[in-house]
C-alpha cells in the first residue's frame, strides 16, 4: 500500500504529512470518525488491532502517527508488519517538552481541519496519549483511553532491606505478592507515570487492563459508568503474532536461540540509564551470567546505546559478543513476529520494560522486573513477575539465577493469565454502544446532568 501524502507547514521548520483527499472523504462521510493516535512501539504493538477491528466493522479509521517513533526498528518495519499505514504524520521531533507542544499544536490543527467531531483512542502512558489528549480536550473530543489505570506501586523498603541482608528469593517472592504495604505515588517509569495519569482527564471512556487498574480509576473520583475492564490488547496483538512464528526468520539470524533456556535483557528506562550505579548494576548482573555460560540475549534501544556509550561499555560489550557465542547483541527487531518468536526460547525475560511485563504473564514466562517497583504490579501479585531492584550487582544476578534454576521457574510460568481476550473488539463494541446514543465527553454540568435533553431546555449557544 502507498500513499502520497501533502504537507501543512506549522512553522519555518515543522510540517504535518496528510494522505491526499483525506479531509475531503471527511467531509463526505456521514460516518462517526475513529482517529486513532499512535505514537511508540509499544503502542503500535497494541492499536494495530484496535485498527483491523475498525476496519473489520466497516468503520470510517483515520490513523495519526505522531511520530514519536519513527525509525525502521521502532515503526515502519511494524506498521508493514501489520498492514497499516498512517493518515497523518505530526512528525514531532526534538526534546520532550517540544514533543509535547508539539502534539498538541499539530493534532489541534488536525482537528480544527477536520471540522467535526471525532472518537479519538489514545493509548496508555505515553507523551502522545498525554498531549493527544489535551488537544483533543481542547477542542471538546473526549478520548477513548485504551489501557487506562496504569499506576505504579512500590513495596515496601524493608523488603529491599532484607534482600540486601540476604533472604531467599523464594520467600522475598512470596512477599512481593501481599500488595497490603505497596505504597502509590512513584514518578517511575519517567515520564510514563506523569503521562497516564495526565491523560486521565482527557478520557470520556476508561479501557482498564484488569481489575487493580479500575480500582485505581475509581478511587481517583472518574465516573464509574465510563470504566470498563476490558483486558489488555497485547492478548490480541500476541495471538496475530504465534500464528505467524513459522514465517519467522530470527533463528536463521541467530541460531543459539534455538537452543533456548535464554534470557533476553532489555535495559532502557530512563531512570536506569541516568544513574550510572543502576545502569552498571544491571549490566554487570548481564555480563556475570553471560560468563556463567547462561545464553544472553541483549535487545538494545537507542537509550541503551547512549548508556553504553556515555559508560565506556560499547567496546566491552561488543569484545563480549565476539567472544562469548552464549552472547547475542542486538538492536530492536523491526519485526514483532520475531521479537515473540524469540521471546517464546526464554526460561526468562528480565527487563525494565512496562509492555512486555503484560507479555510475561501472557505467555508463561517468567519475568524479572529491573526496577524499584512496576506499573503492572497485578503481575507480581499474581506470580508471573518479580521485582529485582538495581541496588547490587550479586542481588539481580541471584534473582535471576533462582528464578531460572529453582522451583519458582514453573510456578511462575503457571501463573493465572490476567490480561483478558478478545479485547480490541470489546472495546469497539463498548465505544459504539456510547457514541450511538450520547457524546464521548459531556464537558459541562448542564450535558453530563441530561438537563440539556430536556424538552424545556433552550437549544443552541456560542461555539469557541
Amino acid at each position: 500500500m502507498i500513499f502520497m501524502y501533502e504537507k501543512i507547514k506549522v512553522n519555518k521548520t515543522g510540517e504535518i504529512s496528510v494522505r491526499q483527499g483525506l479531509f475531503e472523504e471527511i467531509k463526505k462521510t456521514n460516518k462517526p470518525i475513529h482517529l486513532v493516535l499512535i505514537a511508540t512501539k509499544p503502542d503500535i504493538i497494541k492499536q494495530f488491532p484496535l485498527i483491523l477491528e475498525l476496519k473489520k466493522q466497516n468503520e470510517f479509521v483515520v490513523i495519526v502517527h505522531s511520530g514519536q517513533h519513527y525509525s525502521w526498528n521502532l515503526s515502519k518495519g511494524m506498521e508493514e508488519e501489520f498492514g497499516i499505514m498512517p493518515d497523518v504524520n505530526l512528525n514531532v521531533k526534538g526534546k520532550l517538552f517540544e514533543q509535547q507542544s508539539q502534539i498538541i499544536n499539530r493534532l489541534g490543527i488536525v482537528l480544527e481541519k477536520i471540522g467535526k467531531k471525532v472518537i479519538p483512542y489514545t493509548y496508555g502512558d505515553t507523551t502522545t496519549a498525554l498531549a493527544g489528549g489535551i488537544a483533543c480536550f481542547a477542542l471538546k473530543n473526549g478520548v477513548a483511553h485504551v489501557e487506562a489505570g496504569l499506576r505504579t506501586m512500590t513495596p515496601p523498603k524493608k523488603l529491599f532491606e532484607e534482600l540486601m541482608n540476604g533472604i531467599e528469593t523464594e520467600n522475598y517472592y512470596e512477599k512481593l505478592k501481599d500488595r497490603k504495604e505497596w505504597t502509590k505515588g512513584s514518578y517511575e517509569p519517567y515520564p510514563e507515570q506523569f503521562d497516564t495519569r495526565g491523560s486521565a482527564p482527557s478520557a470520556g471512556i476508561h479501557f482498564s487492563p484488569n481489575e487493580l487498574n479500575t480500582e485505581h480509576l475509581i478511587n481517583e473520583g472518574y465516573e464509574k459508568e465510563r470504566i470498563f475492564t476490558v483486558g489488555n490488547p497485547v492478548v490480541d496483538a500476541l495471538k496475530f503474532a504465534e500464528k505467524r512464528i513459522k514465517e519467522s526468520s530470527i533463528f536463521e539470524k541467530y541460531p543459539v536461540l534455538e537452543e533456548g533456556n535464554l534470557i533476553r535483557f532489555c535495559i532502557h528506562r530512563r531512570e536506569n540509564i541516568s544513574s550510572k550505579h543502576r545502569f552498571k548494576v544491571l549490566y554487570n548482573s548481564m555480563v556475570s551470567l553471560i560468563k556463567e555460560g547462561r545464553n544472553v540475549l541483549l535487545i538494545s534501544l537507542g537509550s541503551t546505546e547512549k548508556a553504553l556509550e556515555f559508560y565506556d561499555l560499547k567496546n566491552k560489550t561488543k569484545e563480549l559478543a565476539e567472544k562469548h557465542k552464549n552472547f547475542i547483541y542486538s538492536e530492536v527487531w523491526p519485526q514483532y513476529t520475531d521479537v515473540i518468536a524469540a521471546m517464546k526460547k526464554c526460561s526468562v525475560i528480565a527487563t525494565d520494560s512496562g509492555s512486555i511485563q503484560e507479555e510475561t504473564n501472557t505467555l508463561g514466562i517468567p519475568g524479572v522486573v529491573l526496577r524499584f517497583n512496576s506499573d503492572r504490579p497485578e503481575a507480581v501479585f499474581e506470580g508471573s513477575n518479580i521485582i529485582a531492584p538495581p541496588i547490587k550487582t550479586e542481588i539481580v544476578t541471584k534473582i535471576i539465577q533462582d528464578v531460572m534454576d529453582s522451583d519458582l521457574n514453573k510456578q511462575m510460568k503457571n501463573s493465572k493469565k490476567l490480561y483478558g481476550e478478545n479485547v480490541s473488539e470489546k472495546i469497539v463494541s463498548i465505544t459504539k454502544k456510547i457514541t450511538e446514543k450520547e457524546e464521548l465527553f459531556e464537558l459541562f454540568e448542564h450535558e453530563r446532568l441530561g438537563l440539556s435533553k430536556k424538552d424545556f431546555w433552550e437549544k443552541g449557544g456560542i461555539e469557541w
